[in-house]
Formats: C-alpha cells, structure tokens, sequence
C-alpha cells in the first residue's frame, strides 16, 4: 500500500532520515519503535507532506506522492493523529469532529460517520457539547483518533498515541487499534511504548539515529535481545 525508497530528510543541514526505506501492507499494523529523536515523527510527517525530503521516494499504492502538497495527500485517504493530539481545545467535541469530515467525499457522509464513531467511543456521545480542552487526557486522545477516522481514512498513521496517557487509558486505545485493525484498517503506529506497540503489530521496523536498524514481526522484535536490552530493560 506505501512504500518509501531510501529517504534523506534534513532540518537546516541536520539530517533526521538516512536513507530510510519501509513498506506498509494492506490491512496491517505496522508499528515503527525508538527513543525520543530516532526519527519517528519526521517519517510521519514526511510522508503526510508536512516535510519534504531532499532525495528518495515515496509511493502510494504505486504513485509517488513525495511533492505533493497535504491536502492532496490526505484526499488520497492517508490520515495522521499527531503527536500531542492537536485538537481544537475552544471547540466542543462535536465540532472537533466536524472538522475532520473538511474533505467533500467524507463531508457527505459525516452524519453517518459521527454516528459509527459514537459507537467506537460512547464517551464522545456524552461529552459531544463538551469543550475538547476540558476533556482526559485519554479522553482528547480518543477524540483525536475519533477526528481522523472522520476523513475515512485509507491509511491512519499514529504518533505516539499513548504518550502522557496513564497505564489504563493507553490500554484502551491500544485495544480501539485493535478493533480498528480487525474491521480492515491499515495503522502505521509510531511509538515509544515498546512494549504495547509490538505485541498489537503484524510487523514492525526499529529505528535509531534517523536509520532503520531492525525489521521484523511484532514477535520476533519482542524477542530480540536487542530490543529486551535498549527499549524493555531486559
């Protein structure tokens, strides 16, 4: 479904990417690990539109996609919940929701879709007339993945969903992925929380230094002795 070819991203002359080149399949969670600073960010970002890198590739089911702007990136159904969860704190829920069904194919079946994510989270159906910034933490993260499911999207790409969640809420978002997953939807997931990431994903990559430094299933990376001694403390 996405694939990216050998990409070099840079701030200034600092460079956030080496050559990194990772493939995403239909139906899948793929999960990308690694300390604050590996990376992680500036790949989803990257591929979104909101960066550019200066050589490589990347391809959406075929086309490269590399120079074109976010808006058409995201019309072609690729949807990121950013890190810190970027929701419209003055807005209500319901209005935070609104805003993700901007795009004219999802604006035409927003009632419908409201309806279908009040069903993934029914907190969000009781606090619909609630201003966002008022909610949990775990609550604003639910209304941020509830906010991108709005665009329909073909590829929801997550960064560090469960960052500053406590322990009982980051387990229920993982679990929402899971249900998401189950129903078809292809999750690129970006975390530092190791351990949840792997054990919910069908294959996952590594990174250190802006490099991809290891690939394989979910399980297999939790074996790693690699991975036990830098992320798990084993």
């Amino acid at each position: 479904m996405l694939k990216t070819e050998a990409l070099n991203v840079f701030y200034d002359e600092v460079q956030a990417l080496i050559d990194v080149s990772v493939h995403v399949h239909d139906r899948e969670i793929l999960a990308v690990i690694g300390s604050n600073g590996a990376g992680k960010t500036t790949l989803l970002k990257t591929i979104s539109g909101l960066t550019r890198p200066r050589d490589g590739r990347i391809l959406w089911q075929g086309e490269p996609i590399e120079q074109e702007p976010t808006d058409r990136i995201c019309q072609r159904g690729i949807v990121q919940v950013p890190e810190g969860r970027r929701l419209f704190p003055q807005m209500t829920v319901f209005e935070n929701l609104e805003m993700g069904a901007y795009l004219p194919g999802p604006h035409e079946k927003a009632h419908d879709t409201i309806q279908h994510v009040y069903q993934l989270f029914p907190v969000l159906k009781q606090r619909s007339k609630q201003m966002a910034g008022t909610l949990s933490g775990g609550e604003q993260q639910m209304l941020a993945i509830a906010r991108a499911l709005m665009a329909h999207p073909k590829l929801l790409m997550l960064d560090e969903p469960s960052l500053g969640l406590s322990p009982k809420a980051a387990s229920e978002i993982y679990t929402v992925l899971q249900h998401l997953h189950l129903k078809g939807m292809t999750i690129l997931l970006v975390s530092q929380d190791v351990l949840q990431a792997l054990k919910i994903a069908d294959r996952a990559y590594a990174m250190e230094n802006g490099r991809i430094v290891l690939e394989g299933s979910g399980a297999d990376l939790l074996r790693d002795p690699a991975v036990k001694e830098a992320y798990l403390g084993l």
